[in-house]
């Protein structure tokens, strides 16, 4: 069975999931594909995920309405095995950020 690849936004400065938020995400260096977080937070990225390099834009600027600090987080990433599933969540406010590899 093919491995996904998806996320979950986190508003830590308002304690809620970030919803709408623009998300890209690129594969060696080409843009694959735009989305917006749903109401929860969550996206899917990808329903068939490749070994390769991959990185995830989330445009927290836009989101928070400040570009004070923070604009865009990218989160550079390489998937090796694709059965496994890959989950970047992303916990932000304007001025940091948390990821870390989920299931």
């Amino acid at each position: 069975m093919p491995g996904k690849l998806s996320t979950h936004v986190l508003d830590t400065m308002n304690g809620r999931p970030a919803a709408n938020l623009q998300i890209e995400l690129f594969a060696a260096g080409k843009l694959v594909k735009t989305v917006r977080t749903n109401a929860d937070g969550r996206a899917e990225l990808l329903t068939n995920a490749q070994p390769g390099n991959y990185e995830i834009i989330f445009h927290i600027g836009d989101y928070f309405g400040q570009k004070n600090f923070l604009d865009k987080v990218p989160i550079h990433f390489r998937i090796s095995d694709a059965a496994q599933n890959y989950h970047v969540p992303l916990l932000c406010t304007p001025w940091a950020y948390s990821t870390y590899r989920g299931t």
